[in-house]
């Protein structure tokens, strides 16, 4: 197993969820994925217009619809 295989097995031991993705999990990647699954859980009549993921109070990712079409 490499290092971050083990760490992972390592925190749901103790109880938190972890979820292993196949990209550098930096917030830009993260809003491009949470839209993607958003977008395809959503009923036909509804629209993502807009995401945002805060790391802090001042540094924030945001994904809008407009930008990605």
């Amino acid at each position: 197993n490499t290092p971050h295989v083990e760490l992972a097995k390592e925190l749901e031991d103790r109880g938190h969820n972890v979820l292993l993705v196949n990209y550098q999990p930096t917030s830009e990647m993260m809003v491009i994925d949470f839209a993607k699954k958003i977008k395809n859980r959503l009923p036909d009549n509804i629209k993502l217009h807009s995401l945002k993921l805060s790391e802090t109070a001042t540094s924030y990712a945001q994904w809008y619809a407009s930008d990605n079409e």
